[in-house]
């Protein structure tokens, strides 16, 4: 069984994750931008029964369908919870202990993504989301 664990930059805020990711994604909507602060959000979807954290989090809904959760002392970006279901969280591929553990398969709102930013991984690329 796999494992992954990880934090924010402060390490009040730590994850668990008992199973594989079922995809892990590069997002490049335009929320995603804003809320990280970054070109692009890498991250593990894991089903919501196979994660689990501690730590204090702030939590903002950027859309009807979305809350996103920060820490709440060092303001690092951690997860997206669909409210939709099935149960499910996006942790942030970077927040990983093992910075190489979860590679992104699939570039998502490419249709969004900066100009500058050449997407010449290799990885399927979807103009919009799932």
């Amino acid at each position: 069984m796999a494992v992954y664990e990880g934090g924010c930059l402060c390490g009040q805020v730590r994850w668990r994750a008992s199973a594989d990711p079922a995809n892990v994604r590069a997002c490049h909507c335009r929320l995603c931008q804003r809320w990280t602060g970054a070109p692009f959000f890498a991250r593990a979807i894991f089903r919501a029964a196979d994660l689990a954290w501690t730590g204090e989090t702030t939590s903002w809904p950027t859309s009807p369908r979305i809350d996103r959760r920060s820490c709440a002392r060092c303001g690092t970006p951690m997860f997206a919870c669909p409210k939709d279901p099935p149960a499910r969280v996006g942790v942030a591929v970077a927040t990983c202990d093992d910075r190489h553990a979860l590679k992104p398969t699939v570039h998502i709102w490419t249709s969004e993504k900066v100009d500058w930013l050449a997407l010449d991984d290799g990885i399927e690329q979807r103009p919009e989301g799932f």
